[in-house]
């Protein structure tokens, strides 16, 4: 196992840095955010990370937040008791904390003049099909308007246990959702060591990894007191499933000011390299791991823009088949009645007859509501 970790030392060269990012999803947990003896935001802390995520803005990099700290900030408010809460303790806190929180992160990004948005997610919303497209359609639109996200999961209407470290997952869940390219983790701790540096201080500091090897998972271990987020596990968790949609993670230190500004300096860290052709992984299991629900015909021109690499519009439909809904699997066949290509339709069937052959101007008109411009975004498409 020895031979599969990658040599500590300084970050080489082929390292990653924030100044290369295009969509940036940065997640930020509790211990980070919240004073705990006053139950409020750390001000000063979260003011810097608003300068930052300015200076990033104004280099043109999208950034997405992923904060925790809604129950955390409640608890003083609620005058509930110290150590685990209940159930239906925590659901009640968050439904006060939301409050508070998307109020101290507006404030924080009003004073750079920039706009915060509030989005309230859960594990399904990023893994049933239609509701995943939502999200991302609305993540998207954000950014068109130069919004901020910030998002935390839906925790007062959680079915089971809200667990530390669910928003390492959800960070990377939202940073293979917007397609993003890169992810931090902001922490108590500068990276990856080759055991816990607090327990063994002969641990060393492992600046890159490469790939995700069964050596690097078992570093992860239980989670040790005094780690936020539910320990180094949670953010290896949080690594597999960046790397694999061709997402770069990183894990910092948090707890200094201007912490992003620092990683764009070059601050000690460590960087998970995205997994080689990550996302034509998706569009494989867009090929043939799921059941197509339905059929569309295309017309000469839209068969060549496809494979040119552009999107299906309804301009270029000529025919509907199935009874499909939005976010299900279809096929593309060309003129011939070829099979052309299979991708997530943006339309169900009904709807997909009514605006066949028309151009998408008409779209809202037809409807009478105004959807996107493509049947099948060339994201969501296979050309086979």
């Amino acid at each position: 196992m020895t031979a599969e970790r990658p040599a500590p030392g300084i970050a080489p060269e082929n390292s990653p840095n924030l100044a290369q990012a295009r969509r940036l999803v940065v997640k930020i947990g509790s211990a980070l955010l919240v004073d705990p003896a006053a139950a409020a935001p750390r001000q000063a802390w979260l003011d810097s990370v608003a300068a930052d995520i300015a200076t990033l803005r104004r280099r043109g990099i999208e950034v997405i937040v992923v904060s925790s700290g809604a129950i955390a900030l409640a608890r003083h408010a609620l005058r509930l008791p110290p150590g685990r809460l209940r159930l239906e303790e925590k659901q009640a806190a968050a439904a006060v904390g939301q409050i508070r929180l998307a109020q101290a992160w507006s404030t924080a990004l009003a004073a750079h003049g920039l706009t915060a948005a509030q989005l309230l997610l859960t594990p399904g919303d990023t893994e049933d099909r239609r509701r995943y497209l939502n999200a991302r359609a609305t993540l998207s639109t954000l950014a068109s308007f130069a919004c901020v996200p910030v998002i935390n999961e839906n925790d007062t209407v959680a079915t089971a246990e809200i667990r530390f470290g669910d928003n390492d997952r959800l960070a990377a869940r939202v940073a293979e959702m917007v397609q993003a390219d890169q992810l931090v983790l902001l922490s108590d701790i500068d990276g990856l060591y080759t055991a816990d540096p607090r327990r063994h201080p002969s641990a060393a500091h492992i600046p890159l990894v490469p790939a995700l090897t069964p050596a690097i998972e078992a570093m992860g271990g239980a989670p040790p007191p005094g780690y936020s987020s539910g320990g180094m596990r949670t953010k290896l968790v949080a690594a597999g499933i960046a790397t694999r949609a061709g997402c770069a993670m990183a894990i910092g230190l948090g707890s200094r000011l201007h912490p992003l500004q620092a990683l764009l300096d070059g601050a000690r860290c460590t960087w998970f390299l995205p997994v080689p052709d990550g996302r034509s992984a998706r569009k494989r299991w867009i090929a043939g791991g799921l059941q197509p629900c339905g059929r569309v015909q295309v017309d000469a021109g839209a068969a060549r823009a496809l494979r040119s690499g552009s999107s299906l519009l309804p301009a270029g439909i000529r025919s509907v088949e199935g009874d499909f809904e939005r976010g299900d699997l279809i096929e593309v066949l060309d003129g011939d009645l070829h099979l052309l290509a299979r991708g997530l339709s943006a339309y169900g069937s009904m709807d997909a007859r009514r605006i066949a052959g028309h151009r998408s101007g008409a779209i809202e008109a037809l409807l009478g509501w105004r959807g996107r411009d493509e049947m099948i975004h060339r994201d969501d498409l296979v050309l086979l």
